[in-house]
């Protein structure tokens, strides 16, 4: 830890090769992250299509419950995220002498192989349910443009009607293409520029917002929320509202990859703690503004998707400009979940066949105009494959706040609060039916109570719209 250059070899999200020959030999690795590169990170993966339903999340639950919701899942993710940040070092959190490149990794150390696989499954399914979300959430903006753009043309009341699919596969493209990007510590740039176009969407979302209250003279909505047509249908929409909230928020699955990052020192779990808590006040304080004027914009009327649903029709320019920037910042948001399980392939494939060319063999290639780049086969055919799935599971369920509902809650409780809590309990020998157990254990109890709200309500919102 007194080290001046934080040095690992074969990190788990660090592949690094020299150039010298066809195939390439492993050298150590330096980390250079600081807290700056972690808050671009962690923005780049929290404010993305989650933001964009929260005015309708706040809509179902009224002007009192939706921001108390709102700062509730915050102050939760931070606590979280607290205790999480802990956990890179094992058994010290600064002294430790091992560290948990993955929140595989990490529970594996604590809790043991078992919890560690089943922690293995949860976190690549709410990654890969992720990646999917980004591609319905992608294809969503792309025909935003078209639509407002004719809109513009031809009048308000045009039909105006694109499909989705098509889309999907452009963005698919993309990604198969971006995908040959190594690992997270090449992806600095990347998140900067995907991080300031999330707060360049986000920040017109807010403006037309204030705009449209302007113009209406008054501040619309309720203190109930939207009316339902019976008291069930009033429930599954507050349900499937929480889980849209929760995945607005929660990044732990890639906290302790972007904490692998950070050079030391001074010691990682400070730096990540004071990232996270910059990142958390600066999200909330964009989630709270463009819900509210939102939902004050529109009232009962508000859309799904605020930049996408035509709440807004003009500055037609301003909602293609938005809608783009919303696309830029989903092709980094996409790597961003998508490279820990990249990772985790190579690991297990390399382990598992270590004296295999097509896996672990690297070869240096340079086109023209570019500078020269690695590739490896398997990493060619893994990550093709891995892009078209999600874009074919996106094509086939293109259900934007029903999936970010189910994905939300699905992940909320197990990896943002139970992992967590209980890998703090071991490290820190908490004691059976103390004060601070029972506190925790009332904690993700309630935690549960509203996972499982959430995701009925949001199946709920699926099915109905599969069967419709």
């Amino acid at each position: 830890m007194g080290e001046e250059e934080a040095i690992r070899e074969n990190a788990p999200l660090i592949d690094l090769y020299s150039s010298s020959g066809d195939v390439s030999v492993k050298e150590p690795f330096r980390k250079t992250g600081n807290i700056w590169s972690a808050v671009a990170h962690i923005i780049t993966g929290v404010i993305g299509a989650g933001v964009l339903s929260l005015a309708w999340s706040l809509a179902q639950l009224g002007w009192i419950a939706g921001p108390v919701c709102i700062i509730l899942f915050a102050v939760t993710t931070y606590i979280s995220t607290y205790l999480l940040s802990d956990c890179y070092r094992f058994p010290h959190p600064q002294h430790g002498s091992i560290t948990s490149s993955s929140y595989m990794d990490a529970v594996n150390l604590y809790l043991g192989a078992m919890w560690g696989k089943v922690c293995g499954v949860l976190v690549h399914v709410s990654l890969y349910g992720t990646t999917c979300a980004y591609v319905i959430t992608s294809a969503t903006s792309i025909r935003a443009i078209l639509k407002s753009n004719c809109y513009h043309k031809e009048g308000h009341e045009a039909p105006c009607k694109y499909g989705d699919s098509v889309y999907m596969l452009v963005f698919g493209l993309v990604q198969v293409i971006m995908s040959f990007i190594p690992d997270l510590h090449n992806m600095v740039l990347l998140s900067i520029v995907a991080a300031i176009m999330s707060f360049t969407y986000s920040s017109i979302g807010l403006g037309l917002g204030i705009t449209k209250v302007i113009e209406n003279g008054r501040i619309m909505g309720s203190v109930g929320g939207v009316p339902a047509s019976n008291f069930a249908n009033k429930l599954w929409l507050i349900f499937q509202s929480l889980g849209d909230i929760a995945f607005a928020y929660p990044y732990t699955v890639i906290l302790l990859e972007i904490q692998d990052t950070l050079e030391s020192p001074p010691p990682e779990n400070k730096t990540m703690k004071k990232a996270s808590m910059i990142a958390i006040l600066i999200t909330t304080f964009f989630y709270l503004c463009c819900a509210s004027f939102g939902y004050a914009a529109f009232g009962n009327q508000t859309p799904g998707n605020l930049l996408t649903g035509f709440g807004f029709y003009e500055p037609y320019w301003l909602i293609d400009f938005a809608n783009a920037c919303i696309v830029l910042h989903l092709v980094g948001g996409y790597q961003i979940y998508s490279q820990p399980i990249y990772s985790a392939a190579d690991r297990w494939c390399s382990r598992k066949y270590p004296n295999s060319g097509f896996v672990n063999n690297f070869y240096q290639m340079k086109l023209p105009l570019l500078p020269a780049f690695q590739l490896n086969v398997l990493r060619i055919c893994f990550r093709t494959t891995y892009v078209i799935s999600t874009t074919g599971i996106a094509i086939m369920f293109p259900y934007f706040n029903q999936v970010l509902g189910v994905l939300g809650a699905f992940g909320f409780w197990p990896l943002t609060i139970y992992f967590p809590v209980e890998m703090y309990f071991v490290q820190n020998k908490i004691e059976a039916w103390s004060r601070k157990w029972i506190v925790l254990r009332t904690f993700s109890l309630v935690c549960f109570l509203v996972t499982v709200m959430s995701l009925v309500g949001s199946l709920e919102g699926i099915i109905s719209e599969k069967l419709s």
